[in-house]
């Protein structure tokens, strides 16, 4: 971009000069002469110089300013062009600065629900422990209150009068409330 800048100024810079070197030069001209004509044309004669054509072998200042218009003009399109792609190019970069604040929210809004979820998962499965303990605790108490419910209705039997085997209540009762602690727990284990 600086560069097409730096051109430019100098074809501005150097289109006047070129203008007045050409205008102030004298114009040399050689005189056409004919193969087979002997008679030679004089060179200051100003009616001969009329008539003949001039070949020139620079350009002249016109020619001059010409060729330089039309890069000027080239060199102004191009600039145009990248000066439009340079707004697209800006204008993308704005567009994206914006789509990069919008996700910085929300990455930013993600990590902060992610930790809360992760804490929320920390805290679920401690209380699912506590809870496990609780139920294994909860189950050596029944077993615990169902033995004492056993050796209870064996006494209320023996009160009453009523027959206990001797296999299941064993010597002094205790043993029918133990097997029959211990078929509960079986059927607990299962």
């Amino acid at each position: 971009m600086q560069s097409i800048n730096k051109t430019l100024s100098l074809l501005i810079a150097l289109t006047p000069i070129v203008l007045l070197s050409g205008c102030s030069s004298e114009q040399t001209s050689r005189q056409t002469v004919a193969g087979s004509d002997p008679l030679e044309i004089p060179q200051n004669d100003p009616v001969a110089k009329r008539f003949r054509e001039s070949t020139p072998q620079n350009p002249t200042a016109v020619e001059s300013a010409i060729e330089l218009s039309e890069k000027y003009a080239t060199l102004s399109e191009e600039a145009a062009r990248l000066r439009h792609e340079n707004e697209g190019i800006v204008a993308r970069n704005k567009q994206l600065d914006v789509q990069v604040v919008a996700l910085d929210s929300q990455l930013l809004q993600t990590r902060k629900e992610l930790a809360e979820a992760n804490d929320l998962l920390i805290e679920m499965r401690i209380e699912l422990n506590n809870w496990k303990t609780d139920i294994l605790g909860f189950r050596d108490e029944m077993r615990d209150a169902e033995t004492a419910q056993l050796q209870t209705l064996f006494r209320i039997l023996k009160v009453l009068g009523g027959q206990v085997d001797a296999g299941e209540a064993g010597s002094d009762g205790s043993g029918g409330v133990g097997s029959a602690a211990s078929s509960s727990s079986r059927s607990y284990r299962d």
